[in-house]
């Protein structure tokens, strides 16, 4: 996708957006945490004018994020700007937005560009994250005509322009967040390297599968991040077709949530893999699309993801603060395939099930309101490499099929006899042939039924391998009919019989029970998952079939 824009039209955008509509009113609620969250930095934010950080703010460690600057830059620019704040026209407010600026330039090197501490040095991604931030003050700084708080930031802002336009990324969704840096300096300094910058990088394409899922298919975060630089660019460079990959993840959003609005997370290729976490990272998005297209499932989600409110945003956009939709429920009944991604999402209200078809051990994951079955999965003592990370998953009838085969050979003497050194191990493998070879059939078949799910695990083949089920169980609950386990701590055995398992008011009993060994931490095989895991062990052939109820 390649857009060439005049420099009259780079202009004529910043004109027309330096001038935006008159803002409705904000909830006093949001101004009022708003102004809490400033409280807080204004007590964190060094001030020992001999410190190297001064203007900064420190974390746990004693690290401090020039990010972290810029953060506070635009909650203070709110804030002074707000008249509804209790820190308008502070000049505390102006005083610490100083410190803030020099910190942010102190940390800027001559390519324009910070560090992230913790991991990523002269980082181009780094610091456009921190530009959303500085632009948002500054546009505001600039719409209010307070030019003594533009002249503050710009010359970060400008310093930084240079280096986005040029500076590079290390994962797919750095792209959207430079280009949208580059579309917010612009908006305030118009230049047309900025959009040749931006045009290079959109004619790769925006990374969207068919599912509505990015590369990284981060549920919880960068889907999030990517959803709010597409809409900053359509907004900014006035490109709407940026918003329809935006609209497609948004809609895959609404068949990833759990009862309570809990996202799916077991897709995610980054850090928020398996991890917990509501729509609140989803607000802006959620909130900007509702208004665009009317769409009342956005909006109620929207008014779920409160706790992410950002009222600078709200000051940018006025839009957000304008009438809303009428309210629909998002999708809660109903069986959904997600091709690219291979996962399959079922949900029957407050019932949520998640099956993972291929390439991960965790195949199955359910809940029935609170109680919550984090996963399920198996191993068999199969040569160090009998974990079940099923290789092909399908439809079959009125379940899913899980598969995997393994071998496990013994090699003979090369042919011709040479001389294997301790560095040729590996590659003379390929050279040996293969006997006494053992072989292993693993596969799952997961169906739905009136009130619950069977699981049916087979393991056939080589005979007498030892495997074991584990059942993974939300922290916080009570676990009836089972017996401690020989091993690890929070570890149990369901022997035989019924398990129930218990989180609040709601309950998931699962059997029956196997116990032919107790060898729960097979070898080579992931280890324990934290919370309570319950284990069924049992020896091939194997055919045992978990019922799943409430």
């Amino acid at each position: 996708m390649t857009t060439i824009v005049s420099r009259r039209e780079i202009l004529a955008a910043a004109g027309a957006l330096a001038a935006p509509a008159k803002a409705a009113s904000i909830d006093p609620a949001i101004v009022k945490k708003h102004d809490e969250r400033v409280a807080s930095y204004l007590k964190l934010q060094t001030r020992d004018p001999a410190s190297r950080w001064c203007g900064g703010l420190p974390d746990a460690f004693g690290l401090h994020y020039a990010g972290s600057a810029a953060g506070c830059l635009d909650a203070f620019t709110a804030a002074v700007l707000c008249r509804e704040s209790r820190f308008h026209d502070s000049k505390l407010i102006v005083e610490r937005m100083k410190l803030a600026a020099d910190f942010l330039n102190r940390s800027q090197n001559a390519a324009g560009f910070y560090d992230l501490p913790i991991t990523n040095f002269n980082s181009p991604p780094d610091t456009a994250f921190g530009v959303h931030s500085v632009a948002t003050a500054c546009l505001l700084a600039k719409r209010a005509g307070a030019s003594h708080l533009v002249a503050l930031m710009e010359p970060f802002l400008r310093k930084a322009g240079a280096g986005l336009a040029v500076g590079g990324v290390h994962t797919p969704n750095h792209r959207w967040v430079i280009c949208s840096a580059l579309a917010q300096i612009n908006e305030l300094y118009p230049d047309s390297s900025y959009i040749r910058r931006i045009d290079q990088w959109l004619a790769e394409g925006i990374d969207i599968d068919e599912d509505g899922q990015y590369t990284e298919r981060s549920t919880l975060v960068y889907n999030a991040v990517t959803n709010r630089a597409l809409i900053v660019m359509a907004a900014k460079l006035g490109r709407p077709e940026l918003l329809e990959p935006v609209r497609a993840n948004l809609n895959s959003l609404l068949y990833l949530l759990h009862p309570g609005h809990e996202v799916v997370t077991e897709i995610s290729t980054r850090q928020d893999l398996n991890q917990r976490g509501d729509v609140s990272t989803h607000w802006f998005a959620l909130r900007y699309m509702a208004a665009k297209d009317n769409n009342g499932q956005f909006a109620a989600l929207a008014g779920r993801a409160a706790a992410n409110v950002s009222l600078s945003a709200l000051m940018e956009y006025p839009e957000l603060s304008g009438p809303q939709p009428a309210l629909l429920t998002p999708p809660e009944n109903y069986e959904k395939q997600f091709t690219a991604s291979r996962m399959v999402r079922i949900r029957r209200g407050m019932t949520s099930a998640t099956i993972l078809l291929e390439g991960r051990s965790r195949i199955f994951a359910l809940r029935r309101g609170e109680a919550v079955i984090n996963a399920v999965r198996f191993a068999s003592a199969f040569f160090g490499k009998g974990q079940f990370v099923p290789s092909k998953g399908e439809k079959l009838g009125s379940g899913y099929r899980l598969y995997q085969s393994l071998e496990g050979p013994y090699y003979q003497p090369v042919d011709p006899l040479r001389k294997i050194g301790p560095r040729d191990w590996a590659a003379a493998r390929p050279l040996r042939r293969r006997t006494e070879v053992c072989r292993l059939e693993q596969s799952a078949v997961i169906t739905e039924k009136v009130n619950g799910f069977d699981v049916r695990i087979q393991v056939s083949g080589t005979k007498n391998v030892p495997v074991t089920i584990e059942i993974n169980l939300r922290k916080g609950g009570k676990l009836e009919g089972c017996i401690p386990g020989p091993e690890l701590e929070d570890s149990w055995l369901l022997a035989s019989g019924q398990a129930t398992y218990r989180l609040g008011s709601d309950a998931i009993r699962f059997a029956p029970g196997l116990r032919e060994h107790s060898y729960t931490q097979v070898r080579n095989a992931e280890p324990k998952l934290p919370g309570s895991s319950v284990y069924l062990c049992g020896f091939t052939p194997l055919d045992h079939t978990l019922t799943f109820e409430w």
